[in-house]
């Protein structure tokens, strides 16, 4: 019998914990970069986030996405080189 292709119950859930662990490095990158600040600070005033902080929260979440989908999940995926980095801020600015 050929099994190729045939996935078992301890690979499908290596790849599910694989997923959380990247789910949890997006969510750790949002908060560092002030996205999740500005999120709800937008939400408590009604102020809309500005674009550059949107722009980023979309690249980090297509990054995990991306990171999510592929076949074997590397095993450095917290790497700065897999993940959009936030621009540089100015000089005295507020998150």
């Amino acid at each position: 019998m050929i099994e190729g292709g045939r996935a078992t119950a301890s690979d499908t859930a290596a790849a599910a914990a694989g997923v959380a662990e990247i789910r949890a490095e997006a969510v750790r990158r949002l908060r560092e970069s002030g996205c999740e600040a500005q999120r709800l600070r937008a939400m408590m005033t009604g102020r809309p986030v500005p674009p550059a902080v949107r722009y980023l929260q979309l690249q980090i979440e297509y990054a995990a996405a991306a990171l999510s989908s592929l076949a074997t999940l590397p095993a450095d995926f917290r790497s700065d080189r897999y993940w959009p980095q936030p621009p540089p801020r100015a000089a005295g600015a507020q998150r």
